[in-house]
C-alpha cells in the first residue's frame, strides 16, 4: 500500500490435496498459512494472492558469520527500540528465537526481475475461479459487509476485491514470523531504515496487546493479515470493528481486517457509488497526447471528443476523469476517476488498481473487459526497461531516472520519441520501441 507499497510476499503452492480444482498462478504472492477449514468449504478454488512476485527463490546457505552479525545487530537495535518506548520484556519476548532468514533477502533482491503483462495479470486477477470465490465471500459475509459499508461509506465489492487479491479471501495470509522477517530486512537490506521503522511499529503493536508474537505472522516482507497491512499502515488505520479490544487482522474472523481496509480507503477519499474507472472506446484520429493522468475532463466533455463507453453511449458524469491506456493504442482504454487514485494509495501499480477495480466489478455482476490486448507482445525484463530509459535519455527524451520502472516520466519520454518518428504517441513502452531505439 503506498503504505502497502511493499510489493512483496512469498509465493507458495497449495499441496493439491486440500482443494478441489486448480490454483490460480500468483502475481502478487503470499506465504502460505494454515487454511481455515470453514473457509475451505465456502470457496471453489482458492487462489494465491496477486502481489507482484519475484522468481521462486531457493533456500540460501547462511554464511558462518551472518547469524553472529545478526545477533550483534539485534543487541544494538534493542537499545534503539527501548529508547523509542519499547518495554524490555516486550522486546525480549518478540526476539526470542528470532533468526536471520536468507530467503527473505533473496526475495527482496529478486523483486526487480518481476515482469508480467497487464493482460496476464488481469487474466489471473479476475479469473473465473477468483470471481466465483469473490461472489461466495460477498454472500457469506453479507451482514458484516453491510455494517462495514454503512460505517465507512466504502463499496463492499472493492473491499472484497482487495481481500481477494491480497490473500485469496483469507486463504493465504502469510506464515512468516513478522519480527524475524523485518529484522532480517532491517539488518541486511537496501532499505534498512524503512524496515527498521516498520519493525519498531511491529513491536508497538505487540506492546499494545493486539496480537502475540506467535500469532504475528505475515508475508516475508512484513505485510500482515487478510488484507496485508504493513505495521505503519496498521498503526494508523486498523480498527477494532468487533469491539473485543483488539485490532485483530490475523484472526480467521475477517471482520477487523475488512473494516480496517474500508477505513483505509475512506481516509484516502473514497467516493461511495462512484466507479474506479469505465472501459471506453476511442474515436479514429484520437489525439493520444490527451491520454495522460494530468488531462482531466468530465465524461460528457470526453464524449464530445468521441470518447464513449464500449456500448457507444457517453459515460455518466461521475466526476473529472483522465484516459488511461495500460497497453497503448492496441489495448483497452479506460476513463479513470477519483476512486482509481484511492485504490492506488494501497498499491501504486496501475495493474493492481485495475485488477482490484475490475475484480470488484465482476464480483457484483459486471462483465469482462471487452477490448482486445496486444497478446503477441511480451513484457520487458528489468534490464530491458533500464536499457530503454538509457537510450531514451541519450536521444534527448529524458526519463529523469534510470530505475527500470515504467512510470509517468518514462511514458512521456516514450510518447515524445514516438511523435518524433511519426508513430502514434500512446506512450506504450513495448519491445518494438526498444528495438527502434537500439
Amino acid at each position: 500500500m503506498r503504505v502497502q507499497a511493499i510489493t512483496a510476499m512469498l509465493t507458495m503452492l497449495m499441496s493439491g490435496q486440500a482443494f478441489a480444482g486448480p490454483v490460480d498462478s500468483s502475481i502478487r504472492p503470499s506465504s502460505r498459512s494454515a487454511p481455515d477449514k470453514v473457509a475451505l468449504a465456502a470457496y471453489v478454488a482458492p487462489q494465491i494472492s496477486l502481489r507482484p512476485t519475484p522468481r521462486p527463490a531457493q533456500a540460501l546457505a547462511v554464511p558462518p558469520d551472518t547469524q553472529a552479525g545478526f545477533d550483534a545487530w539485534i543487541k544494538a537495535f534493542r537499545t534503539r527500540a527501548l529508547d523509542q518506548g519499547i518495554a524490555p520484556h516486550v522486546f525480549d519476548t518478540a526476539f526470542d528465537g528470532a533468526r536471520y532468514d536468507p530467503d527473505v533477502i533473496k526475495r527482496d533482491r529478486n523483486q526487480s526481475e518481476f515482469t508480467k503483462t497487464i493482460w496476464d495479470y488481469l487474466d489471473s486477477a479476475a479469473s473465473d475461479a477468483r470471481v466465483r470465490n469473490g461472489k461466495a465471500a460477498l454472500a457469506r459475509h453479507s451482514a458484516l459487509l453491510d455494517r462495514i459499508e454503512a460505517r465507512f461509506g466504502v463499496d463492499r465489492q472493492v473491499v472484497v476485491a482487495i481481500w481477494g487479491l491480497e490473500s485469496a479471501y483469507g486463504t493465504f495470509r502469510g506464515s512468516n514470523p513478522v519480527v524475524s522477517s523485518l529484522a532480517t530486512l532491517a539488518y541486511d537490506s537496501r532499505r534498512g531504515a524503512f524496515f527498521e521503522s516498520q519493525l519498531i511499529e511491529a513491536l508497538r503493536i505487540l506492546q499494545s496487546g493486539d496480537v502475540t508474537p506467535d500469532n504475528m505472522t505475515g508475508s516475508w516482507a512484513g505485510a500482515m493479515g487478510h488484507t496485508q497491512f504493513i505495521p505503519t499502515s496498521y498503526q494508523t488505520l486498523a480498527v477494532d470493528f468487533t469491539g473485543d479490544g483488539r485490532r485483530d487482522i490475523w484472526s480467521d474472523d475477517p471482520a477487523d481486517a475488512l473494516a480496517s481496509t474500508a477505513n483505509y480507503l475512506a481516509k484516502n477519499g473514497w467516493i461511495k457509488g462512484a466507479p474506479w474507472g469505465v472501459e471506453v472506446q476511442l474515436p479514429v484520429g484520437f489525439d493520444y497526447t490527451l491520454a495522460n493522468r494530468e488531462t482531466k475532463k468530465m465524461p460528457s466533455d470526453w464524449a464530445k471528443l468521441g470518447v464513449v463507453g464500449v456500448d457507444g453511449a457517453p459515460v455518466r458524469d461521475h466526476g473529472a476523469a483522465s484516459v488511461l491506456l495500460p497497453a497503448g493504442a492496441k489495448g483497452a482504454a479506460f476513463l479513470i476517476f477519483k476512486n482509481f487514485d484511492v485504490i492506488e494509495t494501497y498499491n501504486t501499480a496501475d495493474a493492481y488498481v485495475i485488477g482490484v477495480g475490475h475484480l470488484g466489478d465482476r464480483i457484483i455482476g459486471g462483465g469482462p473487459i471487452r477490448s482486445d490486448w496486444p497478446r503477441e507482445d511480451r513484457a520487458l525484463s528489468f534490464d530491458e526497461r533500464m536499457e530503454m530509459q538509457r537510450l531514451l535519455t541519450a536521444r534527448g527524451f529524458d526519463t529523469r531516472k534510470i530505475d527500470g520502472k515504467i512510470g509517468p516520466l518514462t511514458i512521456n519520454a516514450v510518447r515524445s520519441f514516438q511523435a518524433s518518428i511519426g508513430q502514434v504517441p500512446d506512450g506504450y513502452a513495448s519491445l518494438a520501441i526498444l528495438k527502434q531505439l537500439q
